[in-house]
C-alpha cells in the first residue's frame, strides 16, 4: 500500500495496520511485524514502542493498550534507511516528502471520512480529525523543500 493511502486511512479511522487506541501490545505484535525498540517510563508506567518514524504509546494496566502513535514524515527527509526497513518488513512504500496536497486528495476519496479542523500554530497547520483522534502537522513555513521538508509538507501525523 502507497503510504499516501495507509495515512488517508489512518486519518479516517485511527487505526494503521488494524492498530489504535485501546489496542494491546499482542495486538501491535501481530498487526506490526518490523524491527522496534521499547523504551519503558522509570515508574512503568508508560511506554513507547519505537519503529523509527512510527511510534505507539503505551499505557500500563493489566496490560499495555495503546494510548497514542505518530508517523513522524519528518525523519524519513534524512533518514531515507528508515523507510526501506519498513517496506521490507510491511510492504508499505514511504517517500522521503509527502506534500499535504497529495495526502488531501487521498483523503477525499474515502467515503467515511471524518471533518477536519484546521488549527494555525504559526510555522505549522494542524489539521485535526476529532472522531478519528488524529491530527496531521503541516509545514507552513515560507522556505522551499530541498534536504529539508518545505512549505504544504506533512510533518507528521499523531494519535491521541
Amino acid at each position: 500500500m502507497s503510504a499516501t493511502e495507509l495515512i488517508a486511512l489512518f486519518v479516517a479511522t485511527g487505526r494503521l495496520h488494524g492498530v489504535g487506541i485501546g489496542s494491546t501490545l499482542g495486538d501491535v505484535q501481530r498487526e506490526i511485524d518490523s524491527a522496534f525498540v521499547d523504551v519503558v517510563d522509570a515508574g512503568g508506567d508508560s511506554m513507547r514502542r519505537d519503529y523509527g518514524f512510527i511510534e505507539f504509546y503505551f499505557n500500563s494496566g493489566q496490560e499495555w493498550t495503546v494510548s497514542g502513535g505518530a508517523i513522524e514524515l519528518h525523519r524519513l527527509a534524512v533518514r531515507a534507511d528508515l523507510a526501506l526497513r519498513w517496506r521490507d518488513a510491511m510492504r508499505d512504500e514511504f517517500p522521503c516528502y509527502l506534500a499535504w496536497e497529495e495526502l488531501l486528495a487521498e483523503f477525499s476519496k474515502r467515503p467515511d471520512r471524518p471533518a477536519l479542523e484546521v488549527i494555525d500554530q504559526g510555522d505549522f497547520l494542524e489539521y485535526r480529525a476529532s472522531e478519528s483522534k488524529v491530527s496531521v502537522l503541516v509545514n507552513n513555513d515560507n522556505e522551499k523543500r530541498d534536504e529539508w521538508l518545505g512549505h504544504g509538507d506533512v510533518w507528521s501525523v499523531s494519535l491521541g
